[in-house]
């Protein structure tokens, strides 16, 4: 039967090979699911010791109904789908993998920016079209001594500041928890929030999804923004009121903007943003590589057989009373 019982709530990855050749060394037997209700989450995991999930809903509901569960851990950075804090009351530690891609979202980020810059979006879509003329993307600004403001400054903004640096830019940010001094060795000004807005040509979104960041941009702030300035969120679609965003580029009060994440996904086909030729979206892909699934998985069960084995975890985001 094996001592402990662990379980996967949902997942998207191709197998789980990874994570049963790990939780099976642990004398503990792994059980598969596709959850997607807080009833489905439930049934599945109410005796389970340890519950890995990545995006069934793990509520204060969910949470009361475990029995015996000693950590949650998610595949992802964020947990915005876990009640961190109920966790914290029942005494279950809640982990993510905060390290699995950050090279590649900081270069899906650089490329939405660069892409931005250079009206990348307009001038396929119209030379698709047939026209061949540089002036659809009137006017492109050089980038060298423009402003890029980065929402955020942990690992993976920290990266996009590095890897913009060659360009020239004048790099800001703003993230009232940045040590100053990792500020000062990426040569990032901090700032505040209504400054980055108002000042940067280019503005990048790392924040993680919270109640303090959700719909931290709405039509208020874009307004705040230049006219031509690009957003681009790779973090969470949570952090962006999305009909204020459309009626932003709808209105002319930013130049336009690129978007791998939404406030619903998938995003729904009839979304204005997809027909939009200043906007590109993508498709939650930002973090993808065979390289970082392969880490994420692997990471997430040995997180899980560190704390059944009895070690503290690597990556907490809770403190469990």
């Amino acid at each position: 039967m094996g001592k402990y019982k662990v379980v996967i709530t949902d997942y998207v990855y191709e197998h789980i090979d990874l994570e049963r050749r790990e939780i099976t060394r642990l004398d503990a037997v792994l059980a598969e699911y596709q959850c997607r209700t807080e009833d489905e989450v439930i049934g599945a995991a109410r005796d389970a010791d340890a519950v890995i999930v990545q995006f069934a809903p793990v509520t204060r509901r969910v949470i009361e109904n475990l029995e015996r569960c000693k950590v949650i851990v998610r595949y992802a950075i964020g947990v915005d789908n876990i009640d961190v804090a109920a966790a914290a009351e029942r005494g279950i530690v809640v982990c993510n993998v905060p390290d699995y891609g950050v090279d590649e979202v900081s270069n899906h980020a650089v490329l939405l920016l660069l892409a931005c810059s250079r009206k990348l979006a307009q001038t396929a879509a119209s030379t698709r079209r047939g026209v061949w003329n540089y002036a659809v993307a009137k006017p492109v600004y050089r980038l060298a001594g423009q402003t890029l403001g980065l929402v955020g400054l942990g690992r993976i903004p920290s990266l996009v500041a590095a890897k913009m640096a060659g360009f020239g830019l004048n790099i800001i940010a703003y993230d009232p928890y940045a040590d100053p001094e990792r500020a000062k060795e990426l040569g990032v000004k901090r700032t505040d929030f209504e400054t980055l807005l108002k000042t940067s040509d280019l503005i990048s979104v790392h924040c993680p999804l919270n109640e303090s960041t959700r719909r931290m941009f709405g039509i208020e702030q874009f307004r705040m923004m230049k006219k031509t300035a690009f957003f681009v969120n790779t973090a969470r679609g949570g952090v962006v009121a999305e009909p204020d965003l459309i009626q932003a580029l709808r209105d002319g009060e930013i130049a336009g903007a690129a978007v791998d994440v939404a406030e619903k996904e998938p995003m729904a086909p009839d979304n204005p943003l997809l027909a939009m030729d200043n906007v590109i979206v993508t498709p939650h892909l930002a973090w993808y590589s065979v390289e970082a699934i392969a880490s994420l998985q692997l990471k997430v069960a040995e997180e899980v057989v560190r704390v059944l084995s009895g070690k503290a975890p690597l990556n907490p985001v809770n403190a469990p009373k």
